[in-house]
């Protein structure tokens, strides 16, 4: 409202941003009520607001009247500006539009085509990855079969010459195909395992020929490999021939005990490679050989039940005592056979592990296959050899078994302690002999020195265990 036309409405009021119309209509209620009436009289503050609104009206109308054509005038005016600068934005977008056409026309569309032929591109490099291993697989499938049939003997083996000249095969030769079919089946059993697309063999599961070779062959050609191997060490022996005094024989040739060794080194790795790896990334000092350990604990069981059974059974029957010892005592020459024998052979490489191995024997300067194959096995048993754990496992289940004999009573009770000294020392002189006995004297080549790791130990103190075990009840 112009200064030159005084208002009686405040118009200040109204303008106020914290204006309130609850508020102002109860003050003017208050203004023209007394507070204490009863009813109160709503049409006179009812009357000013319809009078003030009226006020208000007649004003605008007044303004717009004598500003109309002003108003017109610059309505006008930004009608003519808007059309000037949408005329000019038309401009703009046909340009940007036909700019856009241009592009699509010439990178566009032929980044489309790029595109689908980067997709085929791909995709025939994943066809092409995945034929390859499928091939590589089913290379190794045929190199497995050949390695198996030389295993159970109808493959070819390397020929040698009999002593007429003619060709002839070898058992040892085929047998060393054990190895080499765990090797063959560690990389089909990488190439299955694949999860990444970087990785060799990724997608063969996709593949019906592969699926068929893993579960028909692969795998039962595995268990069998894995049969085959722990079959070879439960039957080592390498002190398997008696003579009629009960003493240990040599084995029957220089070349036999060389074959054997080679058959318990082989099946030792067979059982190394093919034991189970842990999920994660591991290095050969961390890798624990399950399968290997295992089978080697059953060979040193089935011996110490063996020989505690025999030797309770000689107990009870003394005449049979000479017989019992002398197969104690081969036993646990077998047994100083395989810790020679597992002492001298390092781990082989294994396939899976070998490319975390080699770089951090890189950084070290260190060998990453300086642990040999006895000290899974020490370790699983805790023990510092196992001689001592025969021995000792031996001597702890007879003390019950003779205390047995000794609450019976009656013939055997009286004959053994009528013979404990004689007992004593045939008991002591088992041990002692069994403890003569070197493998590497019929392992080692005869015109190599130092070839095998020998270890002659001091066994007084398994002796006197063995002893003490035996002859302990009877003091009772």
């Amino acid at each position: 409202m112009s200064e030159t036309e005084p208002s009686y409405i405040d118009y200040e009021a109204f303008l106020d941003p914290d204006f309130s119309p609850a508020g102002f209509a109860n003050s003017l209620v208050l203004s023209t009520n007394n507070a204490t009436d009863t009813p109160l009289d709503l049409s006179t503050p009812l009357s000013r607001v319809l009078f003030d609104l009226q006020e208000i009206d007649t004003h605008i109308h007044g303004l717009t009247t004598k500003s109309a054509l002003p108003l017109l005038s610059h309505t006008q005016d930004q009608t003519a500006a808007a059309e000037h600068i949408l005329q000019e934005i038309g401009t703009q977008i046909t340009s940007v539009t036909e700019g856009y056409e241009r592009l699509e026309k010439e990178v566009l569309q032929k980044w489309q085509a790029a595109d689908e032929a980067r997709i085929a591109a791909e995709n025939s490099l994943a066809t092409v990855r995945l034929a390859r291993a499928v091939a590589r697989c089913l290379g190794l499938g045929r190199q497995l079969e050949s390695q198996v049939a030389e295993l159970t003997g109808r493959g070819p083996t390397s020929p040698v010459l009999g002593a007429d000249g003619a060709a002839s095969t070898t058992g040892k030769e085929g047998f060393r195909a054990l190895e080499r079919a765990a090797i063959t089946i560690l990389n089909l059993r990488q190439m299955f395992s694949a999860t990444s697309e970087a990785d060799e063999g990724y997608g063969l599961d996709r593949v019906k020929a592969t699926r068929t070779l893993r579960n028909e062959f692969v795998i039962p050609a595995e268990n069998m490999v894995k049969s085959r191997a722990q079959q070879t060490i439960h039957r080592f022996s390498l002190s398997s021939q008696m003579n009629t005094s009960g003493q240990s024989s040599v084995p029957s040739s220089y070349k036999q005990a060389r074959e054997a060794r080679s058959r318990l080194a082989t099946a030792a790795a067979t059982l190394y490679l093919l034991s189970p790896i842990p999920n994660g990334t591991v290095t050969t000092s961390d890798y624990k050989p399950e399968l290997l350990i295992s089978t080697l604990q059953g060979y040193m069981q089935t011996s110490i039940i063996t020989s505690a059974n025999a030797l309770a059974k000689a107990l009870s029957q003394l005449p049979t005592m000479d017989r019992a010892l002398a197969d104690i005592s081969t036993r646990c020459q077998d047994i100083v056979a395989v810790e020679s024998i597992l002492r001298n052979i390092r781990p082989p490489s294994h396939p899976i592990l070998s490319s975390t191995t080699n770089d951090q024997s890189a950084e070290t300067g260190t060998a990453p296959n300086q642990v040999n194959l006895l000290q899974p096995l020490l370790q699983a048993l805790d023990t510092a050899s196992l001689p001592s754990y025969y021995w000792r496992s031996l001597a702890s289940s007879l003390t019950s078994r003779v205390q047995e004999i000794i609450n019976r009573g009656g013939v055997s009770a009286r004959t053994l302690r009528s013979n404990r000294d004689r007992l004593k020392a045939e008991i002591k002189d088992c041990v002692m002999r069994a403890s003569k006995f070197s493998a590497t004297n019929f392992l080692a080549e005869k015109s190599r020195s130092g070839s095998d790791t020998e270890v002659v130990g001091n066994w007084e103190r398994e002796a006197t265990v063995m002893v003490s075990a035996v002859i302990g009840p009877l003091s009772r």
